[in-house]
């Protein structure tokens, strides 16, 4: 069966609005995803081996959005990292990322008792029936009040589903991502914005993560005007001081750090000695410095981009935004292009 053209972010605009806002500072960006846990800027950092450990988290918590810890480790590590960071701020907002198989319920139960927010139950495609076994079992253990944010799927009967076994978030989208391949190596996948369209439908009681392809901030201000709650980025933070690694510079001097897809081979040879599918891609990135300047970046451009639509807050957005397509030319005329003119 044939479905009709979908659409990724740089298919769309928002269409600029009449606004009241007389500064930005009026404009509240948190976002409640249920169970006390609580953004106050709608940002999440994904649990990748080059990106999310405790100095992430840390500098994700003072910027108001929250880190998943890998779980590219033993469950003691990981929940070592986690205390790591709450030991140099008990109030921080931090969770952490489990598997839907092997260890992931002594983990889940470890990382709860060393004071994780939340649990993410982190697979590649998680409309799955072991993620129903996984979520009902944590349920059953955990109990209700823990927050499980789950995924990814990438349809309105996936989001609805997760949430019906027990997901109070849940991450949308499926290889979308710089470093992900799963379009390409399996033929599976919706675009990145089609796929927040979609799962903006459900009716359930559930909050929309946007995983993946957010390139800057106003692919994260379309990913939240077209439903998400947050959304969840790697690329983007990554090379910085706080990403794990070591920093490599080169012949010429030139500073560089990785960044892999937990799908690619170089990612599951690390971390179990082998490897059982190939979605994803290992590559050096320039060293950026601190992650507080980006974090901040994104933050004013999002919080400008509310400002375009005359919303205040997030939910506004969403009952505000209206998008209008754009063709190849207009996608070209939106970006900068002084260095390509001729003069």
């Amino acid at each position: 069966m044939m479905k009709s053209n979908t659409l990724s972010y740089d298919d769309v605009l928002l269409v600029p609005q009449y606004s009241d806002i007389r500064s930005r500072s009026e404009i509240d960006l948190s976002s409640n995803l249920g169970k006390n846990l609580v953004l106050n800027t709608p940002i999440l950092s994904s649990p990748m081996d080059t990106i999310s450990e405790s100095d992430m988290a840390v500098a994700l918590d003072n910027c108001g959005g929250a880190a998943v810890v890998h779980r590219y480790n033993t469950m003691e590590e990981q929940a070592n990292l986690v205390i790591d960071a709450t030991s140099i701020n008990e109030e921080i907002v931090i969770g952490a990322a489990i598997g839907i198989t092997e260890d992931y319920l002594k983990r889940a139960i470890l990382l709860h008792q060393s004071g994780v927010d939340f649990l993410c139950l982190d697979v590649a495609h998680g409309h799955h029936v072991l993620m129903k076994e996984a979520l009902m079992c944590l349920r059953k253990e955990l109990g209700d009040e823990i927050h499980l944010m789950a995924g990814n799927v990438a349809t309105l009967e996936g989001i609805n589903d997760l949430s019906d076994w027990g997901a109070d978030s849940v991450r949308c989208n499926i290889g979308g991502g710089s470093i992900c391949s799963t379009r390409v190596q399996t033929g599976h996948g919706i675009p990145g914005l089609q796929t927040i369209i979609e799962c903006a439908k459900t009716d359930r009681d559930v909050k929309i993560i946007a995983d993946g392809g957010i390139k800057n901030s106003g692919d994260a201000v379309k990913a939240l005007a077209a439903g998400a709650d947050a959304v969840m980025v790697g690329s983007l933070l990554a090379g910085t001081d706080e990403t794990p690694g070591s920093i490599i510079q080169d012949k010429s001097g030139h500073k560089w750090k990785i960044y892999r897809g937990m799908a690619s081979k170089e990612a599951q040879i690390n971390w179990r000695g082998k490897y059982s599918s190939h979605e994803g891609v290992s590559a050096t990135v320039p060293y950026r410095g601190p992650v507080s300047e980006i974090l901040n970046d994104i933050e004013r451009g999002i919080r400008s981009g509310f400002s375009y639509s005359g919303a205040r807050n997030l939910t506004e957005l969403h009952s505000k935004a209206s998008f209008i397509e754009q063709t190849t030319s207009g996608i070209a005329e939106s970006r900068t292009h002084i260095s390509s003119r001729s003069w």
